[in-house]
């Protein structure tokens, strides 16, 4: 060592005697030194649902399998349903029509059975001072 290493040495505090502790390493190689640093770990997959935790493909498709046939299932009924309650409103609505038909008719009938009583009335030679 020359001169002016020695007296660097000395001016850094360092002696000869002193040694440099290595950090201690972790499973990733070293730590830190932070003691508020935790160590980063695999998330907890708990949120997910069921059918993607199952280890087996095969599974996880047989699932889907038999919830699509119930979707299908579900649907069919749903449709069913809703042609039932289309042919109950369709038939209403005929009942309706044909009720507003028949009473146009009768007070058409009403209105012409009218006219021709006051045809015949006036044909008679009565007036409507005499007919009351």
């Amino acid at each position: 060592m020359s001169d002016t290493q020695t007296t660097a040495s000395n001016n850094t505090g360092l002696s000869s005697e002193q040694t440099v502790i290595p950090v201690a390493p972790s499973a990733n190689g070293r730590a830190s030194g932070k003691p508020w640093k935790s160590r980063k770990t695999a998330i907890v997959r708990s949120t997910l649902p069921d059918g993607v935790k199952t280890k087996k493909w095969e599974d996880r498709m047989e699932k889907a399998k038999r919830e699509q046939a119930m979707k299908k299932l579900q649907a069919e009924l749903k449709e069913e349903k809703q042609a039932e309650i289309a042919r109950r409103r369709e038939i209403t609505q005929e009942r309706k029509k044909m009720a507003e038909e028949r009473q146009r008719a009768e007070d058409l009938k009403a209105k012409m059975g009218a006219r021709k009583a006051a045809r015949l009335r006036r044909r008679a030679g009565r007036t409507k001072k005499i007919s009351h």
